[in-house]
Parts: structure tokens; C-alpha cells; sequence
């Protein structure tokens, strides 16, 4: 690797291009960030077992096949409807593991606390991340804490890793997807990123809209059941539905056709977006997973899905097709076609 990155080919806007420097949008899940782990992180990195760029690492030591992930949470506000920075770091590193077809066993936790933050807010998030560890059925077992100056932190910022064992005959990864595998969604789009962007700037859309945070091993543990011959999970955090299709399709080099009106935005969330001009599919999600799975076994797997509480709504939204390789596409309503690209940046950052 160079001394520095060649920053040849970039999005990124001028004048970043003259003077290279991090912004907000290389946090946001779109190209920014997908940039700079390509640029600057995985030559920095380079290994085999990085580059599959899943949203966890599968690792074979002693004979087991193990599954390592980790994530920081920065969100703004730490607290939310439906949740708070404590359950929101538990749920998304297990999260993470489970879109492996892992079982979720052990996390570890490193909090940055900012001086001046209440002990009691401090004692709500660990009580919090406890009680989310206990669902999803894993321990918390080791940690660190680091505290910096008032006035260079947002009162805490949350580092989870953790550790899952995936099972024999899984393989599950973003290169998996092929022609005519079907497109399912386990439920309704956008609810966490309105639901932070709701409190944040103090907005009212008639309802109270909650974060859909959830632990989804138990659902992939239910799909799993049924088959085994899942091609490729993902949780549809940053960037929305709309980034995570985009990095399967180029991933797989597979087109993705979406059909609007099968999407599963509920109404408040569709509200908001318009009245803020946002578009759900680019909206965070932290309860929900795509799947992408052979047409054979598409109609078991989703009345499994939709058996489990956490997949209630599930619904298949599209296929994956030989035609324009690496593409996302979406039918609209009125017979039209639209891409559906991947953002520059973010449409609400501090999300997660």
C-alpha cells in the first residue's frame, strides 16, 4: 500500500477531492462509506476473510466454524422511542452474527463516556443492554471503559463485539445471490430511522412511531429449520433496504428488480418521509432482514417467517435476475421503472 490513498475516482464532492478529509456522510452507509473500507481500509487490512465484507467475519478455528462481528454506536439522542443506545448495541451485534446463520453466544462491550453524564442514564443503558442480552440468549462477558473531556462526546458512545457459531452446511454470504432467487423482507421499512429522526428534531406525525430494535437470531433461527439453503441475509441498518441490495447485487454481480407495491412501508413512516422528503427505502432500519433465497423454497420460508413474531409482515418484494448485473431497480406503480441507487451519503445520520 501507498503512502497515501489514491483518491482517483471518488464521489466524494469537491472541494473534498483537493483537500481529502472525513465528513459526516462516510458514517451514512453509502458510497462515502463503502469508499473508504474499499480505498482505505481494506488495502490497509487486506485478508481473505475481510473481503467477503459480510456483516460478519466467519472464521474457522479448532475445527468450528466461528462468527466474529463488531459495531460502535454513536446515535443521537441515546434515548428513544422504543429503545436506547444499550438495547440498540446488543440487538445490532447480534444482529450482525445472525445474518451469518450464526448462533449468537458471548458480546463484549466498550463504553466511551463523556464527563458529566449522569450515573443514572449510565445505570438505564446497562440495565437496558442487560435485559437485551437475556432475549436474545447471550452473555455479556467482557469490556472497557474510557472516559474523555466534556464536550467531545455525546454522553456515551457503545462498542459491541461478539462471537456466534455457525452451524455445519451454512453458507451464507453477500456473493451467494443468483438469477432467480426471490427477495424477502421480514417486515415494515423505515420505523427506527423516523422513529430517532421523531425525537431528535421534536416532530409530531399524528402517532408515536417506535424503533423496531430487535434481536433476530430467533427468527433466523426459525428460518434456518426450514432450510438451510438461504443465500444471503442481511439487516438493513445504515443506508436502508436501498444500500444493502445495492452491495448484494455487486457483490453477486446480480441485477435486483423491486416492485413498489409490495413494499411494506406502514403509513406514519410513509407520511413522515413525505413530509421530510425522504425516501423509506434509504431509511434505517434495526428489527428487519432481507433474505434472498431459491424460488423452491420461498413460500415455506415465508409462512415460517411470518409465523414468528418478529416476521409477522413479512413479504416478498422482488427477485434477482441475470439482467443488469450490480443494478437495484424498482417498478413503480404506474408501470414505470426507476433505479434505485446507492446514496452519497445519508438521508439521517447518527442513527445507530
Amino acid at each position: 500500500m501507498s503512502d497515501a490513498p489514491n483518491f482517483e475516482g471518488w464521489v466524494c464532492p469537491a472541494p473534498l477531492r483537493d483537500h481529502p478529509q472525513i465528513v459526516m456522510g462516510h458514517g451514512g452507509g453509502g458510497k462515502l462509506s463503502a469508499e473508504l473500507v474499499e480505498h482505505l481500509f481494506l488495502p490497509a487490512f487486506a485478508n481473505a476473510a475481510l473481503a467477503q465484507l459480510g456483516d460478519s467475519a466467519v472464521l474457522e478455528a479448532g475445527g468450528a466454524r466461528l462468527a466474529f462481528s463488531t459495531d460502535s454506536f454513536v446515535v443521537r439522542p441515546l434515548f428513544f422511542p422504543g429503545g436506547n443506545i444499550g438495547d440498540l448495541a446488543v440487538n445490532g451485534t447480534v444482529n450482525d452474527l445472525a445474518m451469518s446463520g450464526a448462533t449468537p453466544l458471548f458480546l463484549s462491550c466498550g463504553f466511551i463516556l463523556e464527563e458529566g453524564m449522569p450515573l443514572d442514564q449510565l445505570a438505564t443503558i446497562a440495565a437496558s443492554m442487560g435485559a437485551a442480552a437475556a432475549r436474545a440468549g447471550v452473555r455479556l462477558v467482557t469490556g472497557d471503559t474510557k472516559v474523555v473531556d466534556r464536550g467531545h462526546g455525546d454522553g456515551v458512545y457503545i462498542n459491541t463485539s461478539g462471537i456466534g457459531l455457525v452451524p455445519a452446511g451454512v453458507q451464507i454470504s453477500p456473493q451467494r445471490a443468483q438469477p432467480g432467487d426471490v427477495v424477502i423482507v421480514s417486515g415494515e421499512l423505515g420505523v427506527h430511522g423516523i422513529a430517532i429522526m421523531s425525537v431528535r428534531e421534536g416532530l409530531e406525525f399524528g402517532a408515536t412511531i417506535e424503533s423496531d430494535s430487535a434481536a433476530l437470531n430467533g427468527l433466523v433461527a426459525t428460518m434456518l429449520a426450514v432450510t438451510d439453503d438461504i443465500h444471503v441475509l442481511r439487516d438493513p441498518t445504515r443506508g436502508g433496504l436501498a444500500s444493502s441490495l445495492n452491495e448484494i447485487a455487486r457483490a453477486s454481480q446480480v441485477g435486483v428488480v423491486l416492485d413498489e407495491r409490495k413494499l411494506p412501508v406502514p403509513n406514519e413512516v410513509r407520511g413522515a418521509c413525505e413530509l421530510l422528503g425522504l425516501d423509506p427505502l434509504y431509511v434505517a432500519n434495526e428489527g428487519k432482514l432481507v433474505a434472498i433465497v431459491p424460488a423452491t423454497v420461498a413460500g415455506e420460508l415465508l409462512a415460517a417467517m411470518q409465523a414468528h413474531e418478529l416476521g409477522r409482515r413479512a413479504t416478498i418484494i422482488g427477485k434477482a435476475t441475470a439482467e443488469h448485473p450490480g443494478l437495484v431497480v424498482a417498478r413503480t406503480g404506474i408501470g414505470g421503472t426507476r433505479v434505485v441507487d446507492m446514496q452519497i451519503g445519508e438521508q439521517l445520520p447518527r442513527i445507530c
